[in-house]
């Protein structure tokens, strides 16, 4: 979201509001705390919903009265329902924080230091039904660097780069290509897990 809030990244289109997590007890009082994300939209007078389940009615009638062109996921921790994901014109792309195919699913930066990785990065995909299954569009790698920093600005400044100006008008003609033919030239398809 802050990317996405950035003065460079005004002519990418308007941010029309924001789901995350409901508020969760947190810390030795159980203090019912919000999630990060809800505070800064909050602070830039964005919309906020906060969702139970995915396919909630009144949830469901929030993201059409948006309208938005594309929505645009990182760490919601959730699978977007079918009826999520064809909502918007030019689809739903996940801003994932690793090279995919490796480390779907949750933590994967964590999973990348615990398994001794040099690397790791950031990959953009065209979600589809699946965990992290979709087409990618773009990639930008990450050293790990001993007593890496791996905190939300960190995350947030590798996201910029993925999203920078030249990347994000790449990203959005994928992205309608795709949508289009249904095929990715590009980086490929991030294959399912065989487990």
């Amino acid at each position: 979201l802050e990317a996405l809030l950035h003065p460079d990244f005004q002519d990418f289109g308007k941010v029309v509001g924001v789901v995350t997590q409901p508020d969760r007890p947190k810390g030795r009082g159980q203090q019912l705390t919000p999630p990060p994300i809800k505070l800064l939209a909050e602070r830039h007078s964005l919309p906020v919903v906060q969702p139970l389940k995915m396919k909630d009615p009144v949830f469901l009638n929030t993201l059409k009265e948006w309208a938005p062109d594309l929505i645009v996921v990182t760490a919601f921790g959730r699978i977007l329902p079918p009826v999520v994901l064809d909502l918007p014109a030019k689809g739903c792309v996940n801003v994932h924080g690793s090279l995919l195919p490796k480390y779907r699913g949750a933590a994967p930066i964590q999973w990348a230091v615990i398994n001794g990785e040099t690397e790791t990065g950031i990959t953009t995909i065209l979600m589809d039904p699946g965990m992290d299954t979709g087409p990618m569009l773009l990639q930008e790698k990450l050293a790990i660097l001993p007593r890496a920093d791996f905190s939300p600005r960190r995350f947030a400044a590798c996201s910029m780069a993925v999203l920078s100006p030249s990347r994000r008008t790449q990203l959005l003609r994928r992205s309608r290509l795709f949508l289009k033919r249904k095929t990715a030239p590009w980086i490929g398809r991030a294959p399912r897990p065989h487990w």
